[in-house]
């Protein structure tokens, strides 16, 4: 079999490591916020380039959280692409703002700025641009617009940990920039986590009480706030994990061109780099017509795949409104109606990707 991706080769080669890091955890006895995540967010922080790095429970808190932070709530808008996983939107939901969804590049999938710069009225207060599946949306353009519009960026870099433009990390250099540790994720831990990243000192402030109820100081509570703390065995993981997130990028990255040479035959449109910024390959998705024949044989030869994401968010009930339909949003619905991702993760082998191009060249004849 091959898996979309394969944590427990990955577990294996850092065994060692990773078991002595737990093992100090639980001598310790100290699990919540602790030194771990002290250092893990000094860490992210020089890595990342930002002033400010707060982990939390899960991206989608990290999400949650950075909207909170930055007051947004109801009467605002949010514009954001509609081809992502739902938290994205979720969390403008959960202040009660509203979530505009606006339609997508149909080479990189990411949000199309012109889609953005039409969409903006007196009530936007923010973009949300994803970079999907480890590539850079155009910042340079999103920015651009923000600054002319007086608007708030904040990042979904839930997918793009180690990607950068220019030598920039995303999240690094907006407002706020939102970060998951789930497992599968470039930089995965071995349950839920998540960070905000900020250069704004009152804001990293304001996200460290929000996200231990309210609080800096025990039992003094100035707001409401959330159980939304990453706890030490995670932080002690992603430590280990985190000084070889470039070495795990640049395989991810050695995995996309030999999907691209063995593919360069097969009628199906490989993944398209824009040159604006340094994809690190969250997923290898390609798209084809004909969708259904390709996964029955990659299913027959025991090979993973998975549709990202087979239900656009303006088309998922969660976000009906009965009083108008659904936004018309042509590529986006194309793109999900032909999308197929394929297994990548760094220790991915030159013969498995052979095997599975052979696969999809059967397929399509």
């Amino acid at each position: 079999m091959i898996p979309m991706v394969d944590l427990k080769r990955q577990y294996q080669d850092l065994r060692g490591e990773i078991d002595a890091a737990i093992a100090e955890v639980l001598d310790s006895t100290r699990f919540i916020l602790g030194p771990n995540v002290h250092a893990l967010e000094s860490e992210l922080a020089e890595y990342l380039g930002v002033t400010h790095a707060i982990t939390c429970a899960s991206g989608t808190d990290a999400l949650h959280l950075a909207l909170r932070a930055a007051d947004l709530g109801p009467g605002d808008e949010v514009i954001t692409t509609p081809f992502t996983f739902i938290a994205t939107a979720e969390a403008i939901r959960y202040v009660g703002a509203q979530p505009v969804f606006v339609d997508i590049d149909p080479r990189t999938f990411n949000i199309d700025p012109e889609a953005v710069a039409r969409a903006i009225t007196p009530r936007t207060r923010a973009i949300i641009p994803v970079h999907l599946f480890g590539q850079p949306a155009d910042m340079p353009a999103l920015t651009r617009l923000a600054e002319d519009h007086l608007l708030l960026l904040i990042e979904d870099c839930a997918q793009s940990f180690g990607a950068s433009i220019d030598g920039v990390q995303t999240g690094s250099a907006t407002a706020f920039g939102c970060f998951s540790f789930f497992p599968s994720k470039n930089l995965g831990g071995y349950g839920d986590g998540g960070l905000v990243t900020t250069n704004c000192t009152p804001a990293a402030e304001r996200l460290l009480k929000l996200r231990n109820h309210g609080s800096r100081i025990r039992y003094h509570h100035d707001e409401i706030g959330y159980n939304s703390r990453l706890d030490e065995i995670q932080a002690a993981i992603l430590r280990v994990k985190l000084k070889r997130i470039d070495a795990f990028n640049q395989a991810r990255r050695r995995v996309a061109a030999r999907y691209a040479e063995a593919l360069a035959d097969v009628d199906v449109e490989i993944p398209f780099e824009d040159g604006i910024g340094l994809h690190v390959y969250h997923q290898y998705t390609m798209l084809t017509d004909r969708r259904e024949a390709v996964m029955t044989a990659l299913q027959e030869a025991d090979i993973g795949h998975a549709i990202y994401y087979p239900i656009p968010l303006h088309r998922q009930a969660a976000f009906d409104n009965r009083d108008t339909p659904p936004p018309s949003l042509p590529v986006t619905d194309a793109v999900a109606s032909r999308c197929l991702s394929l297994p990548v993760f760094p220790e991915l082998e030159d013969a498995q990707i052979d095997f599975i191009a052979e696969r999809i060249r059967g397929a399509l004849g």
